[in-house]
Formats: C-alpha cells, structure tokens, sequence
C-alpha cells in the first residue's frame, strides 16, 4: 500500500500546482487592455501597444512585445516562440499525472496478487486459516481499489487541464494571427513597424 500512497501524494502535490499556476496564468490576463492593443495595432500606433504591454503581466501583451522587438527579423516567428514557451509551462508535469493514471492501478493489481500469495499461503496452518485467508483477500482487494480510485481521481482534472491547455493553443494562436493581420493592415496605409523596432533597439 506504501507505494500507492506516495503516488496519491505525489498525484495531489502535482494537481495543486497546477491549480495554482493556471489561477495565477488567469489573474495576470488584462482582456481591456488586450482589446487596446489591438486597437492601437490596426491604427499603427505601436509605440502604444508596446507600453501597454510593459504595463502588466498579460501574457497575451508579452507575446506582442516579443513579436514587436523582433519584427525587424520576424513578428510571426517571435510570437510563434514567445507561445511555445508558454504551451511548455501549461503542460509542465502533466506527465507525471498520465503516468500515475496508468501506474496506480497496476500497483493496486500487483498488491492484490501479492496479497493474496500470503493469504493462501496461511492455508493449512492453524484451524483459524479460513478466517486469515478471507480477511487476507478483502485487505488484498482494497489495493486494487485505492489504486482504481487514485486512478479515477487523476483522470477528472487530468483531462480538464488537457482540455485548458487545448484552448490555449488556440487562444495564442487567434491572438498571433489577429496580431499579424492588424500589422499587415496598418503597413498597409503607411505606417512602419520595423522603424519603430529600430527605434526600440538604438541607443537611447
């Protein structure tokens, strides 16, 4: 049972990280200030969607930073990269809950075989064998139903963070994309994004 213990605590200390880091990933998203940014894209006034995005920890505003100081190179490629970054952290340590997922039930199945190779082992021994031997099975079978249990409880908010982190992608891609074309629009009626980017890079 030890081992299918340390899985359930290991299984809680990695599922209250994670609640806790999408919480504070939520709490630093400004969704008025993102709505300003683009606004201020499309209009071409970069220079106000760059502070807006040093005036917070908006993840979606950092990216834009990322994609604005690189834009002499590539915006789509840095903002690309900037959102990679943060895919990895959104999926950091979900291995550990797969792996449990899968591993908590074969624990409980091992301590079942391995308690029920004691309790028929006691057959024989002393008239009270019967009694050993079922009281040796029903312990043996809650292993296999701690480890289904861990299992289960594993697999609920497993699959909800799996299904957090797919619209995220999502999300940051929309984001990129909406980026680019309010970009491209602005270049469009004159306004230069590298030369703001030079101007970002030269010495003050």
């Amino acid at each position: 049972m030890y081992p299918i213990l340390a899985t359930f605590f290991l299984a809680l200390c990695v599922l209250l990280e994670r609640a806790i880091w999408w919480a504070a990933f939520m709490k630093k998203q400004r969704p008025s200030l993102q709505a300003q940014a683009r606004e201020a894209l499309g209009s071409g006034n970069f220079e106000q969607a760059w502070h807006l995005g040093n005036q917070c920890q908006d993840p979606y505003l950092r990216n834009l930073n990322e994609g604005i100081a690189h834009s002499r190179i590539s915006m789509l490629a840095a903002m690309q990269l900037d959102a990679t970054h943060w895919i990895e952290k959104s999926e950091a340590r979900m291995w550990v809950l797969n792996t449990i997922i899968t591993l908590a039930p074969l624990l409980g199945l091992f301590g079942t075989i391995v308690g029920l190779m004691g309790s028929f082992a006691s057959l024989g021994d002393d008239q009270l064998a019967a009694t050993k031997v079922t009281g040796g099975i029903a312990e043996a079978l809650i292993a296999t139903a701690a480890g289904i249990c861990i299992a289960v409880l594993c697999l609920l908010p497993y699959n909800y963070f799996r299904k957090r982190i797919s619209l995220l992608r999502g999300s940051l891609e929309r984001w990129i994309n909406h980026s680019e074309l309010l970009v491209q629009s602005a270049k469009s009626h004159g306004y230069d994004l590298e030369a703001f980017a030079e101007r970002l890079h030269s010495p003050q």
